[in-house]
């Protein structure tokens, strides 16, 4: 298998996990947004998708449109029902918050702009489903508590992350980050109840955090090479990334890599069953209302 076949795996943000919305007490919107198809990838196949806030401008690169619908109404991207495109076709958004608009406010300006722009309707239905728990297993727990640092928070918000066929590099806020890259994976400041996302992206269905962890922590484990190229074919599948009949064959024998892999850091992946709420698309256009 080509593995420059992987492109664009992982890339999918957790934007939705660190950004914070109150509930507007009227509907708001961006004063000017801008709204295109992504470029396809260069010829090495890498791809850098992200989030970027700097003051009033907004910037937002290579997502699909079910990562947008998954960050705008805050659920995760395995409770979106709808047409097979929204998890392929990527858009670029350049976006104005209007004057005195704070950042918090962002996710109710995309639920809008998805809305006006994408003609977004939906409703909600809970579902019974498989998913796995991750839990604290045999002791000793290997996971480092981060360094406590009192730097000022930035005045810019990134998210960004990077996959090629070298691996995969994610950037979040306030130093946290992770790279899969060689069969080992490296977390950097992440904080407990964002682990079991983190992984999720890895993993044949929904991951729920049952840790009780409460800090940020640095952790790392190694995979083998077979086990490497099965976790890098789901994180493809989950991204959205079109693969080949013979890469997708690879997932039928194999197993739960990450499962065993998270022994090393005194976690567990637990069967179980649990209710969902999905969110089911029932229109959406393909190509947005002109800017």
């Amino acid at each position: 298998m080509n593995m420059k076949q992987l492109t664009g795996l992982g890339v999918v943000l957790l934007a939705c996990t660190v950004l914070h919305a109150q509930a507007p007490a009227e509907k708001v919107e961006f004063e000017v947004a801008t709204i295109k198809k992504s470029p396809a990838p260069g010829t090495d196949n890498a791809v850098t998708a992200g989030i970027k806030m700097d003051g009033s401008q907004v910037r937002i690169g290579l997502l699909t449109l079910r990562d947008y619908i998954a960050m705008a109404h805050r659920v995760k991207p395995y409770q979106i029902v709808g047409p097979d495109w929204i998890a392929t076709e990527r858009f670029d958004i350049a976006a104005k918050l209007p004057a005195g608009v704070k950042g918090d406010q962002f996710l109710p300006m995309m639920q809008s702009l998805l809305a006006d722009r994408f003609g977004l309707k939906f409703h909600r239905d809970p579902k019974e489903m498989a998913v796995y728990a991750l839990v604290v297993g045999k002791p000793p727990l290997k996971l480092k508590e981060s360094a406590i640092e009192n730097a000022p928070p930035p005045s810019v918000f990134e998210v960004s992350g990077s996959g090629s066929a070298n691996g995969i590099a994610v950037n979040l806020p306030n130093g946290a980050s992770y790279t899969f890259a060689g069969g080992k994976f490296d977390g950097k400041k992440i904080e407990g109840q964002n682990i079991a996302e983190v992984l999720e992206r890895y993993t044949d269905r929904p991951v729920t955090d049952a840790t009780g962890l409460k800090g940020r922590y640095d952790f790392s484990f190694e995979v083998t090479p077979e086990d490497y190229q099965t976790l890098l074919i789901r994180a493809a599948v989950n991204s959205g990334v079109v693969l080949p009949p013979q890469a997708l064959r690879l997932l039928d024998n194999g197993g739960d890599p990450l499962g065993n892999a998270l022994e090393q850091l005194g976690l567990k992946l637990e069967s179980r069953k649990a209710p969902v709420e999905m969110f089911v698309v029932d229109q959406v256009l393909r190509t947005p209302i002109e800017n």
